[in-house]
């Protein structure tokens, strides 16, 4: 799978931007804040309908205008589709595929399927639990329809629960009105936990030996699911925590509650392992995820690297750096040096100069 054009107009700081990808390796350098990053905001927009960042959709429109376009060109097995992306001020965005308007944004899920590799990534372990669900969440939406409805239902079903308890309060009449919500969150969350549990497990049979290959063998990593209920039944424990919930106006278990442990031997590497430990498996985490998109899908994914060899020790540079061969990928970095040179293998180099983009080979 490789992205072959990206044209973007009005979006971020650029008014018209028209931009052929090598199916290998593309390299993106310039200064900071000169509309690097953007562009992979403007890809993985245009696989997965938001921004890597969180942003809204009216805050990625050029300054002073109303709608953003994004068009990309993707060939996936030899066959090409188009996807279209208007971003609008005051309304929802719109969306087409090959010229075919699409009516939910989640049908645009599992067309083009990327990863995006940040320097807050390298972070991910160290920050909260909201950054792991997430890390979960977007790859999981981008690899299986079923679980994207089931966690849309259930996040719906949340915010509505959630919108209840509030109103309950001095209203006990209300109360009753709780089970179909309870029946409801019951179902979709159990579905969503059993789909992330497979998923970690899926990861721990690759990331074992990643993680063991970047630390010479001294460490084994497991990733654990936990579950803000334990072993519980989630149907008992909405219950049990029904009038908690009430006090506190908020839905206090289930899957919007739940982490990933990540030990090294007995070691909770989130809560007791060093910086450099941490940073090492975040990047097992990302690497695995590539490995396990690909035995997933058949096919290789689109690989985003946004500054993140900047951040990386040698060894960990030469590591990255050999486990992506034969994947298209597209780096961001402030300037071509001499370490890249040496080692990449480099099909296209374009230099990004506030917001303007030249091909420099």
């Amino acid at each position: 799978m490789i992205i072959k054009s990206l044209k973007l107009k009005n979006f971020r700081n650029y008014d018209l931007l028209n931009l052929d990808f090598d199916s290998a390796t593309n390299i993106l350098y310039g200064d900071n804040a000169q509309g690097k990053t953007n562009i992979l905001e403007a890809i993985y927009l245009s696989g997965t309908t938001k921004s890597h960042r969180g942003t809204k959709d009216r805050d990625m429109i050029r300054f002073g205008q109303e709608e953003s376009h994004i068009e990309t060109v993707i060939e996936k097995k030899g066959i090409e589709f188009k996807t279209d992306i208007h971003l609008k001020k005051n309304s929802p965005k719109g969306i087409a595929i090959n010229k075919m308007p699409i009516r939910k944004a989640s049908e645009l899920f599992g067309v083009i399927h990327l990863v995006f590799f940040s320097p807050e990534d390298l972070n991910i372990i160290k920050n909260g639990p909201a950054e792991r669900r997430r890390f979960i969440d977007m790859e999981l939406s981008q690899l299986d329809k079923v679980y994207l409805n089931d966690l849309a239902n259930y996040n719906r079903i949340i915010n509505q629960r959630n919108k209840l308890l509030k109103d309950i309060y001095g209203r006990e009449d209300l109360i009753s009105t709780l089970d179909i919500w309870d029946m409801q969150m019951a179902h979709y969350g159990d579905r969503v936990m059993q789909r992330r549990a497979k998923f970690i497990a899926q990861i721990n049979g690759i990331i074992e030996n990643v993680h063991g290959k970047l630390t010479g063998g001294k460490e084994k990593l497991n990733l654990f699911y936990e579950k803000s209920i334990g072993d519980a039944d989630f149907s008992e424990a909405i219950l049990k925590n029904r009038e908690r919930d009430i006090r506190m106006k908020s839905t206090s278990v289930g899957p919007h509650r739940d982490d990933i442990c990540f030990k090294a031997g007995d070691l909770d590497i989130r809560k007791f392992g060093s910086q450099g430990q941490q940073r090492t498996a975040a990047l097992s985490l990302k690497l695995s995820e590539i490995e396990l998109v690909k035995l997933l899908i058949n096919d290789t994914p689109i690989l985003l690297l946004d500054d993140v060899l900047s951040e990386l020790d040698k060894n960990r540079q030469n590591y990255l750096l050999d486990s992506i061969s034969n994947i298209q990928t597209i780096v961001t970095c402030t300037g071509v040096d001499e370490f890249v040179n040496r080692r990449f293998l480099i099909n296209k180099i374009f230099h990004v100069n506030g917001g303007q983009v030249k091909k420099e080979n």
